[in-house]
């Protein structure tokens, strides 16, 4: 069992680290009935102590689309759970309607709660390769699936191999690298950019540029060798604000020969940050459909940060700094900081010192992507370190 040292069951549960902790506490291994028959453990319960009686859950749609679902035009105006809000509703000397703090309480504890029922995100593994010649070969193919972003929330992604993000290419300075790109869209033309990378000319993949676009049902071969290590992408940049959005993108890293040149870490974690189409998302999902990050105490984590969406995200930690010690794939002068800009098309490379216990959340600090008066969403997980 976890165990959160200097916490209180109850201020556990209803203190600040609140929701995020719950939903981070069950995915480390704990059931939901032991969170059931803590004190205070549900809304219900609270209500009942307290001066009035609790609303009604059957009243509440848990799987409702996040409010980004339509992009990020959908911020402003959004119905998450049968409640809205509208970010211009109150004119300037008009009162703010009356909530209702108890409606509200139970869309934020019925969005944690569907995040604990769900299996956690299941990202695939880094994509793999043949060597031919002494090349490392991957296999790639740009194709439409029908994909979950929250449970129960289907939607069309554009996909590299089926997924979101694609599967992460993976290679070591020096390597000989082929990408093999085969179009499946059916209706579009397409093209992969390897966002950072030091490459010739003629394989930096934007159509009419470099090459010609590879319309469907075709195939185009990049060679390149992965020259300068660090936090890379790779990405469509043929109607790309619309087809990278929709889901063709995934990770590039290419380790270091000399692993002295990196600051050391124990373990590491990527995470894509994305916006449009999809909505909010963090690895391809919206909360409560994202991952729980996880560290043991005393672990050294490297987060690799990469925007792929088209707005700015700052990414908040709570409870524990984050040592920055790369950008765009150069090691950079370290600094510290619990929230940092990145901007699209931006790699940040943030350590995390693990010091401290506790399911601690993780999240875009523009809140609109984060959450509303109708519960979390987007661009939330958390970081449980045991």
């Amino acid at each position: 069992m976890v165990k959160y040292a200097g916490l209180s069951r109850r201020r556990f549960l209803t203190g600040a680290v609140g929701a995020t902790a719950l939903g981070a506490l069950v995915a480390c291994g704990n059931q939901v009935n032991q969170l059931q028959n803590a004190p205070y453990a549900t809304n219900a319960a609270r209500n009942a102590s307290g001066n009035a009686p609790a609303t009604n859950a059957s009243s509440i749609n848990v799987n409702a689309p996040t409010p980004a679902a339509g992009g990020p035009a959908a911020v402003a105006t959004m119905d998450h759970g049968n409640a809205t809000q509208s970010a211009g509703s109150a004119a300037a000397g008009t009162a703010t309607p009356a909530k209702d703090w108890k409606l509200m309480n139970q869309h934020h504890e019925e969005g944690v709660k569907t995040f604990l029922a769900q299996p956690k995100t299941i990202r695939s593994a880094p994509m793999p390769f043949t060597v031919q010649d002494g090349i490392k070969v991957f296999e790639v193919t740009a194709k439409k699936v029908q994909w979950e972003v929250t449970p129960g929330q289907m939607v069309e992604a554009y996909t590299y191999n089926g997924v979101v993000p694609g599967p992460e290419i993976r290679v070591t300075e020096g390597d000989k690298v082929r990408i093999r790109l085969k179009n499946n869209l059916g209706d579009e033309a397409t093209a992969i950019h390897f966002h950072g990378l030091l490459i010739p000319n003629p394989m930096d993949g934007v159509p009419f540029i470099t090459q010609p676009p590879v319309n469907p049902g075709e195939m185009f071969i990049y060679d390149f060798i992965a020259r300068n290590p660090g936090s890379h992408m790779y990405h469509s940049h043929m109607n790309s604000a619309f087809q990278v959005t929709k889901g063709l993108l995934g990770a590039f890293i290419i380790e270091p020969k000399d692993k002295g040149a990196y600051p050391a870490f124990d373990k590491e974690y990527t995470m894509i940050l994305g916006d449009g189409p999809l909505g909010y998302t963090l690895n391809g999902k919206g909360f409560p459909g994202t991952e729980v990050v996880t560290a043991n105490k005393g672990e050294k984590l490297l987060v690799r940060f990469m925007n792929e969406g088209l707005m700015i995200h700052p990414m908040h930690l709570h409870g524990m700094p984050m040592t920055i010690v790369a950008q765009d794939g150069w090691v950079n002068t370290p600094y510290k900081c619990d929230t940092v800009n990145v901007a699209p098309g931006q790699r940040i490379d943030a350590i995390v010192e693990c010091t401290e216990v506790g399911a601690w959340a993780f999240h875009c600090h523009i809140l609109s992507h984060a959450e509303s008066e109708m519960g979390m969403f987007g661009m939330v997980t958390a970081l449980v370190v045991t």
